[in-house]
């Protein structure tokens, strides 16, 4: 990044546990793509995060490098504009992240919202992987090593930007010095995508999702699986649209918000079936995903061009992230050979 570059930076990523689906490109890589213009956007492939609780399938991460890289260039993102890196190609952050361990607690971090939800929702218990318990510190050292001051989160994720500014508060004031800058949460204006089966949450572990690659078969599907208002019995009985996971998902895709408000209403009063409104969601979808479905098949089938985009991209915040932890090291009053 030029010195005369005053745009804000954003850090995101993803991890790399499979392939990318509509939740994630409603919830953040539809805003990405509109970012990299106003921002410089930094979006990293979070493989040694991943492997908290994958460390016994190492393959499984490393071969979703390559698929979530694909999906980001399929989507619309321009590696001229966004610098797409791999996480466990920059070891300043693992540096980064030992130091800041010694500025939080472990009372601390379990009391974290996110992390309690996601041990519940893994059944760790107190059988917790250390480097899971860790994950927000190593966010920390994630975001701090890009200097990012707006990090694009879902409402979830508001406790990890939270410690995350608490542990900035603790190494700055341990340097002296306003070294390192706390950051913003950028919300989506889109609720969570819950699953297309009802659940309330989207997720690759559930089988509930509709990744950015699926066939005109697989959208029918899933569509015709979604879950509407168990009450409408017949076209004629009024039905209810919160709630309804076909709605829903209009409401995150159709751009045509006066027909969908109709359409609404329609249902509303009755005379309006499931299937016709799962027929215009279906064929949103298709119009959505054939695009992005086409170019992913194009990018796969260069996959040298794929690595070169990670590589260039790794080695320039190689450079960006050394910086910080040499800048950090020389705060707290380190050695540095």
């Amino acid at each position: 990044m030029s010195n005369q570059d005053t745009r804000p930076v954003i850090l995101t990523g993803d991890r790399t546990t499979g392939q990318l689906h509509l939740g994630h490109f409603v919830g953040s890589l539809r805003s990405r793509v509109g970012l990299q213009d106003s921002h410089h956007q930094h979006l990293l492939l979070a493989d040694a995060q991943a492997l908290t609780d994958n460390a016994d399938n190492v393959e499984k991460v490393r071969s979703n490098v390559i698929e979530v890289a694909t999906d980001y260039l399929a989507v619309g993102i321009d590696p001229s504009k966004t610098t797409i890196c791999v996480q466990s190609c920059l070891p300043a952050l693992n540096e980064l992240t030992m130091l800041y361990l010694n500025f939080v607690t472990v009372a601390r971090l379990e009391r974290n919202p996110t992390i309690k939800s996601e041990i519940q929702l893994r059944g760790f218990e107190r059988d917790i992987p250390a480097g899971f318990l860790c994950y927000p510190v190593a966010q920390a050292a994630d975001i701090t090593a890009f200097k990012a001051t707006v990090v694009p989160v879902g409402e979830d994720q508001i406790p990890m930007i939270e410690q995350t500014n608490e542990i900035v508060r603790r190494v700055n004031r341990q340097i002296g010095r306003d070294l390192l800058p706390e950051c913003k949460a950028l919300l989506s204006n889109v609720g969570r995508l819950p699953g297309f089966d009802g659940k309330a949450k989207m997720s690759k572990s559930l089988g509930n999702t509709i990744v950015l690659n699926a066939t005109d078969k697989d959208i029918k599907k899933a569509v015709n699986a979604m879950y509407t208002d168990p009450n409408h019995l017949r076209i004629e009985d009024p039905g209810q649209v919160e709630g309804n996971v076909v709605f829903t998902y209009l409401d995150a895709f159709d751009t045509n918000k006066e027909e969908l408000e109709e359409l609404k209403a329609h249902y509303r009063r009755g005379g309006l079936g499931d299937g016709t409104v799962k027929k215009r969601l279906e064929g949103i979808l298709k119009d959505l995903i054939g695009p992005i479905r086409e170019r992913r098949n194009e990018l796969s089938k260069d996959p040298d061009y794929i690595m070169d985009v990670l590589r260039e991209g790794t080695e320039k915040c190689r450079v960006i992230t050394q910086q910080t932890l040499d800048e950090v090291k020389d705060g707290l009053g380190m050695f540095r050979f």
